[in-house]
């Protein structure tokens, strides 16, 4: 993976995981990050985690923001994580979010994804932890 210089802007990959195609809040979150200044692109509905890891590999992304509201979570987005770490992409900022249940979120994070967002979250505290967490890593 390329270097990564603190002076370009952030480079994001939502993802829609599994069998959910709902992307009605996906599509929300693509347009709130491309108004923040993100480069944005989108993994369109049904993306397996291998698929995920690949193109955040092609397009050499600080970030993955995944959706999923069918409760597969506790499976899909760990194995986001996990074929990311198997490519050796370990600088990427990984969040989840969707209808996920607060008991769920603990092991999420131990999982590898840094944050998780609910329903009502506003955008600007994703935006910002996101742009916050890439500017760390970004550092390292």
């Amino acid at each position: 993976m390329k270097q990564k210089t603190s002076s370009r802007r952030v480079k994001i990959l939502v993802a829609k995981l599994g069998l959910d195609g709902h992307d009605r809040g996906a599509l929300v979150l693509c347009r709130a990050f491309r108004d923040a200044g993100m480069e944005v692109i989108y993994s369109g509905l049904f993306a397996t985690p291998d698929r995920i890891a690949q193109i955040a590999e092609d397009e050499d992304v600080d970030a993955v923001a995944m959706s999923l509201l069918n409760g597969a979570h506790g499976t899909l987005f760990p194995r986001v994580v996990q074929a990311l770490n198997k490519k050796g992409i370990k600088d990427v900022l990984v969040v989840g979010g969707g209808v996920i249940p607060e008991e769920d979120k603990k092991d999420l994070k131990k999982s590898g994804v840094d944050e998780v967002f609910g329903p009502g979250t506003p955008l600007k505290d994703i935006i910002d932890h996101i742009t916050t967490g890439v500017s760390k890593l970004r550092k390292l």
